[in-house]
């Protein structure tokens, strides 16, 4: 059985670190999983994060989850960007019920070298964009 300490700034919050020593998450991933609208804790007048009894509860059903669905936190944070993003969410619905469609103008033969065409020229932009 793991032993966590006790660290404890206030009678009712702890600094990153100690939310870090008492969770078993990081402080990067704490922050990384603040970034991402998971957990988001109050701050003090100085701006410092200050987590609550709530604030660890949800880190802990958090790994809950990650570890029960066998899911990662990107997937998470995308699952409440899908929640808060109605446009996102119809979009993404629409892609996954969608069923893909050769071009009437098109010869059956030619869809997957005209595909092909496509991704190489969209490969060209971003190379030639990122540089």
């Amino acid at each position: 059985m793991i032993t966590l300490p006790t660290v404890v700034t206030d009678s009712s919050t702890l600094t990153i670190n100690e939310a870090a020593e008492t969770t078993g998450w990081s402080p990067r991933m704490l922050r990384y999983i603040e970034e991402m609208g998971l957990v988001v804790p109050s701050r003090s007048g100085a701006g410092y994060r200050l987590y609550g009894a709530g604030d660890l509860q949800r880190l802990r059903t958090l790994r809950d989850l990650l570890d029960g669905h066998g899911v990662g936190l990107a997937e998470i944070g995308f699952a409440r960007r899908l929640v808060n993003d109605t446009n996102l969410a119809t979009a993404v619905h629409g892609w996954l019920e969608s069923t893909p469609i050769r071009p009437e103008e098109i010869a059956a033969d030619d869809w997957l070298a005209w595909e092909q065409q496509k991704h190489m020229a969209l490969l060209d932009r971003a190379e030639t964009s990122s540089t």
